[in-house]
C-alpha cells in the first residue's frame, strides 16, 4: 500500500527545503496566533476568508514573516519553506519539497477550486514559502526515496501519495457517496461534515468547505460534546445511565452543555456560558438533558449550514466514542428528523487507506497512458 498522510490540518513547520531541516519551533494545530498576524491576514485576505482565523496555517507563516525568521535563515544560506505536517512527513519519504494538498493548504488560503493561489495571496512577498505544487488527495507525487525505502523497509516500488486531514480521511472512512450525507464526529467536541455540490465558506461561524473531488466538505465544529459528558461522569456510568433512560420522554430541561465560555457553532459568541441549570437529583435525567441539549445543538448545525448555502442534510452517519450510545441516537434522529446511524468504519486510519489505495490506481493508470481526474477521487476511494 502507497503511504498517504492524514493529520491535523494548521499544523505547521518552517523547513530547509534543501536538508528537511525545521528552522523553527513548529507551532501545532491550536496554536492561536498573535493580534498582529490576524490583522496582517485581514488587511489582504476577502472579509470572513477562513485563513484570517488566528490558529490558520497562513497566520503562522505571518507570524514566522514578522518576526523575520525565514528571513534570516535564507540570509545564512538555507532555502526555508512552509510546510504542514503532513507535508513534512510525505517529503521525508519522497524528498521532493514544496508538495501539499488541497485540504490541508486551505487554510493556508489556497483555492481548491480555482486550483491556484489567489493573486492577493500570491502576491505577498511571504508567499515564496508557499508549496508550489498543490495536489489533489491521493494524487500520486513520486516514488519513495532509496533512502526512505532502506530506512522503512518499504519496497522501492513504493508511490507516495498526496495526504490529508484527520477529519476528511475519518469522513472519507465512513463511506459517504451521494450530496446530502453527513458525517457527526462525536469526541471530546462535536464536529459535523456534509457533502455538498455547493460550496459555504463563513469564518463567522467557523464553517468553511473542503474540496473532495468535484463536491464539497462542508463543515464545523462545536463546543459541546463527550468533554462535557467525561467532567461528570466515567464510561461506565454514562454507559450504566444511558440504560435508564427513555428517549421518548421528554427531559423538561433546556441544557447547552459546555466545559468552559464560549462556542463558535452553530452559535458564535465568544462569552456564552454553559447552561447545565436546573442540576436534577436523578443522574439519568441530568445526562438524558445534556444529551438531548446536543442533539438540538447538532440539528442547529445542519440547519445552519444549509440556511448558509450548502445542500440540505438527508442522512447523518456517526463516528467517535458518541456512535455507540443507541439511546443518544435515538434522540438525535428525532431532532434532525432524519436518519442517524453509526458509521461501519469511522477510523482516519482506514480512509487514509482508502485514499492511498485510490492514489495507486490513479498511478497505474498514468503508467498505462491513461489520463487521471481529480474529479475521481471521491467515488475511487470506494
Amino acid at each position: 500500500m502507497q503511504p498517504q498522510t492524514g493529520l491535523l490540518p494548521g499544523r505547521a513547520l518552517l523547513v530547509d527545503a534543501d536538508t528537511g531541516g525545521v528552522l523553527a519551533p513548529a507551532k501545532l494545530y491550536n496554536e492561536a496566533q498573535g493580534p498582529e498576524a490576524v490583522a496582517a491576514a485581514k488587511v489582504v485576505a476577502p472579509p470572513a476568508h477562513t485563513a484570517t482565523a488566528s490558529t490558520s496555517t497562513l497566520c503562522k507563516g505571518i507570524t514566522w514573516h514578522q518576526q523575520g525568521i525565514w528571513q534570516q535563515a535564507a540570509a545564512a544560506g538555507a532555502a526555508p519553506c512552509l510546510m504542514h505536517q503532513a507535508d513534512w512527513l510525505a517529503y521525508l519519504l519522497h524528498g521532493v519539497p514544496g508538495v501539499s494538498d488541497w485540504n490541508n493548504a486551505l487554510k493556508l488560503g489556497f483555492d481548491p477550486d480555482a486550483e491556484a493561489y489567489p493573486e492577493w495571496l500570491a502576491s505577498q512577498e511571504y508567499a515564496k514559502l508557499f508549496p508550489t505544487r498543490v495536489l489533489a488527495p491521493s494524487a500520486p507525487i513520486a516514488p519513495i526515496t532509496a533512502a526512505s525505502a532502506s530506512r522503512t523497509g518499504l519496497p522501492g516500488s513504493c508511490i507516495v501519495c498526496a495526504g490529508t486531514t484527520d477529519s476528511i480521511a475519518a469522513f472519507v472512512a465512513a463511506g459517504v457517496s451521494e450530496v446530502g450525507e453527513a458525517v457527526t464526529s462525536l469526541g471530546s467536541t462535536m464536529a459535523v461534515k456534509l457533502l455538498s455540490d455547493k460550496r459555504v465558506d463563513d469564518a463567522a461561524y467557523g464553517v468553511y468547505s473542503h474540496r473532495l473531488g468535484d463536491r464539497w466538505l462542508v463543515g464545523g465544529a462545536s463546543n459541546t460534546g463527550g468533554a462535557v459528558l467525561k467532567q461528570y461522569f466515567t464510561n461506565q456510568q454514562l454507559q450504566e445511565l444511558s440504560e435508564r433512560i427513555d428517549p421518548r420522554q421528554p427531559s423538561g430541561l433546556d441544557y447547552y452543555p459546555l466545559t468552559q465560555p464560549g462556542e463558535r457553532f452553530p452559535i458564535n459568541d465568544p462569552h456564552m456560558q454553559p447552561r447545565l441549570e436546573p442540576r436534577t437529583a436523578d443522574d439519568a435525567v441530568f445526562l438524558q438533558g445534556m444529551l438531548k441539549g446536543m442533539s438540538r445543538i447538532e440539528a442547529q448545525a445542519y440547519k445552519l449550514l444549509s440556511d448558509l448555502g450548502a445542500s440540505p442534510v438527508k442522512s447523518v452517519l456517526t463516528a467517535g466514542g458518541g456512535a455507540v450510545n443507541e439511546k443518544w441516537t435515538a434522540m438525535r434522529a428525532a431532532a434532525l428528523g432524519i436518519p442517524v446511524a453509526a458509521a461501519r468504519e469511522g477510523e482516519a486510519s482506514y480512509g487514509a487507506a482508502l485514499l492511498a489505495r485510490a492514489g495507486w490506481r490513479q498511478h497505474q493508470a498514468q503508467q498505462a497512458g491513461a489520463s487521471s481526474t481529480s474529479a475521481g477521487v471521491a467515488a475511487s476511494v470506494r
